[in-house]
């Protein structure tokens, strides 16, 4: 998805989620720049391909840039697009401008998604079945209205059996590199970086400062009264913090 004109700003979604969730935010940024908030692999409109660890869609991403002509640009990411932006810097620093992270921390995780992905597999599909059938399904695994409606949104329903929009068994196949970040040894951006947490969010934690300063020395912290999907919980204030930050 591509909006505005101006100084290019990359945006990556985060797990399971897709670039048309950021429509809201990449209009507003389109107003003085370039957007191009992009579908990770096995995501959105883009194509299934096995391999979720950072390196390979950091590649990804440093691609899309080359077919767009864009040489350098400021890149957003959140949570697993987060890492993915935070790779990118790391191992292609020429490439970013500057750098904003949301509610992620370059470390290994042991996140509640992978009960996700597992629950979402085990799904059974069937012709008739409704988004309420789907919703109910994952009410034992994912109690959170929210999330769960945020996972059934990749499900296509329809005429026939209903199906994953998302490439869900190799997602499932790649948690393991999803949950981990290994950056190359030596590794750091030292290109300015904005990190943002959510107050109600326990994804960046104390311990995690040292990690996250190690990689980016040039980096400020910020934080929101939201959750872990900070820029959807308070999107005034995310962009309150953002816009002049890009403006730089």
């Amino acid at each position: 998805m591509e909006t505005g004109a101006g100084a290019p700003v990359v945006v990556l979604h985060g797990l399971m989620g897709s670039a048309q969730n950021w429509g809201g935010i990449a209009k507003r940024l389109g107003l003085r720049h370039r957007v191009l908030a992009m579908d990770a692999r096995n995501h959105g409109a883009s194509a299934h391909a096995p391999g979720m660890d950072y390196a390979a869609m950091a590649a990804d991403v440093a691609e899309t840039l080359a077919e767009a002509g864009i040489p350098r640009a400021a890149v957003l990411g959140h949570s697993m697009g987060g890492k993915i932006a935070m790779m990118l810097a790391l191992t292609r620093p020429e490439l970013v401008t500057r750098l904003v992270v949301a509610d992620i921390a370059p470390v290994r995780y042991a996140a509640p998604s992978r009960a996700y992905v597992e629950a979402m597999t085990r799904m059974t599909l069937h012709p008739g079945m409704t988004r309420r059938d789907a919703m109910a399904a994952l009410t034992d695994t994912v109690p959170e209205e929210g999330i769960r409606a945020f996972l059934v949104q990749n499900l296509v329903l329809g005429d026939g059996a209903p199906r994953w929009r998302i490439g869900l068994a190799e997602i499932a196949a790649g948690m393991d590199a999803i949950e981990d970040f290994a950056p190359p040894p030596g590794a750091r951006y030292a290109g300015t970086v904005l990190c943002i947490r959510g107050s109600r969010s326990d994804y960046i934690q104390p311990r995690h400062m040292a990690a996250i300063s190690g990689f980016f020395p040039a980096v400020r912290h910020a934080e929101l009264p939201a959750g872990h999907w900070v820029h959807a919980d308070d999107p005034h204030g995310f962009l309150a913090l953002i816009e002049p930050f890009l403006e730089e």
